[in-house]
């Protein structure tokens, strides 16, 4: 009985594993050709008209000058948007990013350009509170909200804005890719980023579902976030990101996964830095979707397949094992294809030891819901998170359909918190 009940655990998982990879390239496929779709449709579309005529502001929390700040920012000061305002946000006055913006004023002194330095904290989450402090000083409203790290093209914000003309839509956010920066550490972070994550978004997207919101972007009109409850809604949550789009998923406002994909810094230079930086994103991943979480170990290919061989060695598990192997390898060359830069021929090699260290996290990020964010430590189950009241105003521009939803799959930006 016993041989029989581990041929058919091995087998399982082998299966699930397969399966998962098989569908992730599926669904990775899909979201190229949708993208490429709704760009060229987009250009075409009066929405598209409407949100290059339309002004913007621009958020950009900032808490220090970490590697690849200078370049990011700069990034958003080329816009081919006819009309934006750029918001750079601090709380220290001797904070090392003012001289990377005191920079980018001399350099673009026609931008619309402003530095906000206010140490006034609104809450556990520091991020939040410089939003809070920035938002008095935002002029237009439409808004768009970046982390510090994250670069773009010149056409990004007309391009992640337009959906915003539909007043149906909450939310605009997007995928994003990882640039390794100081080597091998890094580089095992872009593949988390890269290879697992924007994938898992994929597929969570082919299934229908829209319960996701990421600091890479999120696109939204001041109406919006106001029948989210404002900034101050989430001074207290680790998460903002997610529960932002949440929140406005609540009122009966659609999340539009656009078709840019931005890119961000990984940065981590040690297995320890790594280790503490991914931990913290499971963790915050964890807490908002637990169920969910608890299957996620059947997206990590190769151990899984290893598992399976162990325990169900034999020809009918081994050829599922090869199907599995070569769709996750698919999957990881069709993910570099995002990327700009050169990548080197090893890194394939680099997935089967990736994908060992991301189900090792995932079960230590099972023992605990401690999480160091920068020199905080926070943990990242004491949210209580509930729907904010609708003021009167906000009740009067509200969608009709403000009736709260929800759907079974979510997946909150893993680096919301940074």
């Amino acid at each position: 009985m016993i041989p029989h009940l581990s041929i058919l655990i091995g087998t399982g998982l082998a299966a699930a594993a397969a399966g998962y990879a098989c569908f992730a390239v599926y669904a990775v496929l899909n979201g190229v050709r949708r993208a490429s779709d709704a760009a060229l449709q987009g250009l075409r579309s009066a929405a598209y008209i409407c949100a290059v005529s339309k002004p913007v502001s621009v958020l950009k929390p900032l808490c220090g000058n970490e590697p690849g700040l200078y370049d990011n920012l700069r990034s958003f000061c080329v816009q081919s948007h006819p009309a934006y305002q750029l918001l750079f946000g601090v709380r220290d006055a001797a904070d090392d990013a003012i001289a990377v913006v005191r920079r980018l004023q001399a350099e673009f002194p026609a931008v619309d350009m402003q530095l906000v330095t206010d140490p006034q904290v609104h809450g556990a989450n520091l991020k939040v509170s410089n939003l809070i402090n920035m938002l008095p000083h935002a002029r237009h409203d439409w808004l768009v909200l970046a982390d510090s790290d994250i670069g773009v093209s010149s056409d990004y914000l007309s391009r992640v804005t337009a959906p915003l003309a539909d007043p149906g839509v909450g939310v605009v956010t997007c995928l994003y890719r990882g640039v390794p920066r100081t080597g091998l550490w890094s580089r095992f972070g872009a593949l988390f980023i890269d290879d697992w994550f924007a994938p898992s978004v994929q597929v969570s997207h082919a299934f229908g579902s829209t319960r996701f919101s990421f600091g890479s972007t999120i696109a939204l009109r001041r109406d919006a976030l106001e029948a989210a409850g404002g900034f101050e809604a989430l001074n207290d949550i680790l998460a903002d990101d997610f529960w932002l789009g949440e929140f406005t998923r609540l009122r009966g406002l659609r999340t539009v996964l656009s078709d840019v994909v931005v890119t961000t810094d990984v940065t981590d230079n040690s297995l320890a830095g790594l280790w503490a930086h991914e931990l913290r994103w499971l963790r915050t991943i964890r807490a908002a979707e637990p169920a969910g979480f608890a299957f996620t170990f059947v997206t990590f290919t190769f151990p899984v397949l290893a598992v399976g061989l162990v325990l169900a060695h034999n020809a009918f598990c081994l050829g599922i094992s090869v199907i599995g192997a070569g769709a996750r390898l698919v999957l990881h060359y069709l993910q570099r294809q995002w990327r700009l830069e050169p990548t080197p021929a090893y890194e394939a090699m680099l997935v089967p030891l990736r994908e060992s260290l991301l189900l090792a996290e995932w079960a230590v990020s099972q023992t605990g819901s401690r999480v160091r964010w920068r020199n905080q430590i926070l943990d990242a189950t004491a949210e209580r998170v509930t729907l904010p009241p609708l003021s009167t105003q906000t009740l009067k521009n509200s969608s009709p359909n403000s009736s709260p939803t929800s759907s079974p799959n979510s997946f909150p930006n893993p680096d919301s918190a940074s």
